[in-house]
């Protein structure tokens, strides 16, 4: 054992291996138990928007209904758990709360979560604090078909996609340049934890993304027609 500014630097299981992850403790919850407890907050989370909006809103179509129990999982699991990250990125190894055991279960596919990395850091501060909130404001707009719900709508996918892209892009350019793996090989750890987790913020916002720019560009054809037919009508009446 080591040390190194004063904090004490143990063995893991992340990788890269030589990774310093400081005063690492192991979790004291099982995997089982920790991710049972993570889906079925989120299956609570489900369950509570559904039935406030199956309430509240009985004849919202069943599109719009989708959309907002998505933007809420996504705002909640934004602002909540990726707002923890950001505010106790410093701590993240010895810590033994919900979230901190979730965030080292997370972090054997990616061990960027235990040493403050730079980009991981930036990205998620503005996703818990810019996508988290702006997914909350759009879900109440849609029952109310406010006028400004897509535009806002389109912002948010396309800073949750971009941001994606980037989150695997740099992982993906250490990993072939630089030599370095962020992820351990085994199945869950990549593909489930690393790929099919991520990969879920590619699928929904790319849908509502589509929804919305398909929505704007109706609105604008409606309003040329309606223009032209103005003009044309003006014209006549001038004409006669």
């Amino acid at each position: 054992m080591e040390t190194l500014n004063s904090s004490t630097i143990t063995s893991h299981p992340y990788y890269p291996l030589e990774v310093e992850i400081a005063s690492y403790l192991a979790n004291e919850w099982s995997v089982p138990v920790l991710l049972g407890v993570f889906f079925t907050g989120i299956a609570a989370i489900v369950f509570g928007t559904r039935l406030t909006v199956k309430r509240i809103y009985p004849n919202l179509p069943s599109a719009e209904k989708a959309a907002i129990w998505w933007l809420v999982i996504s705002g909640a699991i934004h602002f909540f758990f990726e707002g923890y990250f950001s505010l106790n990125h410093t701590r993240m190894g010895p810590a033994q709360d919900l979230f901190g055991q979730l965030w080292k279960e997370y972090a054997l596919s990616d061990s960027r979560y235990l040493t403050s990395d730079p980009f991981v850091l930036c990205m998620e501060t503005v996703t818990a604090f810019t996508w988290g909130p702006l997914c909350f404001v759009v879900a109440i707009m849609i029952p109310n078909e406010h006028a400004l719900r897509h535009p806002l709508q389109i912002i948010v996918c396309v800073g949750q996609i971009y941001g994606l892209i980037l989150y695997y892009a740099t992982s993906m350019f250490d990993h072939y340049y630089k030599g370095v793996a962020y992820s351990r090989p085994e199945f869950l750890y990549f593909w489930f934890y690393y790929f099919f987790m991520n990969f879920i913020w590619m699928v929904f916002p790319g849908i509502l993304l589509v929804s919305s720019v398909r929505a704007i560009a109706k609105a604008f054809t409606t309003l040329e027609q309606m223009d032209k037919a103005s003009k044309k009508n003006a014209n006549a009446k001038k004409s006669q």
